[in-house]
């Protein structure tokens, strides 16, 4: 195993990774490598919560789990597609797989919708939302650390922990015009990861306080989706209308829906029925 051994770039004071480490010709990917940690963090937290619930031994549990990473990964690549077809000189599906990029907003929403239906599929009537929620937050954390080695920090910054790129860095950055500036940058994806793993400490603890079992999922998409809004405005991502991005333009409308649904629970009465069913259930 050789480690790269000096070919990481300063950002200020820190590097920038896109190789973690080699496997003899095989160069493992900082990126890839983080997000799949990340997953085996959330499997390993899920697993951990099922035997603390004795609930290890339902084989559909984890068929859930195939269902939401099967929906992530079509989520997460079909939410980026329409970048690839606008920049790509001749799209192909190939070229979407390969160079179509992924969204954590679009792998949350197939991971969701994944796990749903393969619930349905089962006839599997019982909440899961409280297994799920605490273990994708972590997940996401862990996977985030990749994307804080490669990609793009954030919008210039004026405050003491701004990270500033050297030129040659810089120029190797994709996407990134505000890293040619030689300002310091917000460092976006470590205020992720800080929120991340505090949601993850409170996610735990109202876990048993929950006034309806499974909402808990629900409460992390409402907490983690208001956040992306907010921390989108330094990340730099690509404007699309009106000063705001992709990401921010499908978080509206998400949010909003599910900030609806938990103010009729409150006004209705957490235990009663709802008459009608909300696509977004745990």
């Amino acid at each position: 195993m050789d480690l790269p051994g000096g070919k990481g770039r300063a950002y200020g004071c820190r590097a920038v990774l896109p190789v973690l480490f080699r496997l003899g010709p095989v160069a493992i990917l900082t990126h890839d490598a983080f997000s799949l940690l990340g997953v085996l963090t959330a499997i390993g937290v899920f697993a951990f919560d099922l035997r603390r619930r004795g609930l290890s031994r339902d084989p559909r549990l984890w068929w859930m789990v195939y269902g939401a990473l099967v929906g992530g990964a079509i989520g997460a690549k079909v939410a980026t597609v329409w970048r690839y077809v606008v920049v790509a000189d001749d799209p192909t599906l190939v070229g979407a797989l390969v160079d179509g990029g992924k969204s954590v907003v679009g792998g949350l929403a197939g991971a969701y919708l994944g796990a749903v239906l393969t619930k349905r599929v089962l006839g599997y009537r019982r909440p899961t939302g409280d297994l799920f929620a605490p273990a994708v937050a972590i997940g996401i954390a862990v996977g985030r650390i990749g994307c804080f080695l490669t990609e793009q920090p954030g919008t210039p910054t004026s405050l003491p922990w701004g990270i500033r790129l050297d030129p040659q860095t810089a120029a190797e950055v994709a996407n990134c015009p505000q890293c040619l500036t030689g300002l310091p940058l917000h460092p976006s994806f470590l205020y992720e990861i800080v929120f991340l793993l505090a949601l993850f400490a409170m996610l735990r603890w109202l876990r048993p306080r929950m006034p309806v079992e499974g909402e808990l999922f629900k409460v992390f998409l409402v907490a983690y989706g208001t956040f992306r809004f907010f921390v989108e405005f330094v990340r730099g991502n690509e404007v699309m209308w009106n000063g705001l991005s992709g990401t921010q333009l499908f978080l509206i409308p998400s949010v909003s829906l599910l900030l609806v649904y938990f103010a009729r629970k409150a006004l209705r009465g957490w235990h009663a029925p709802d008459p009608v069913s909300v696509p977004v259930s745990g």
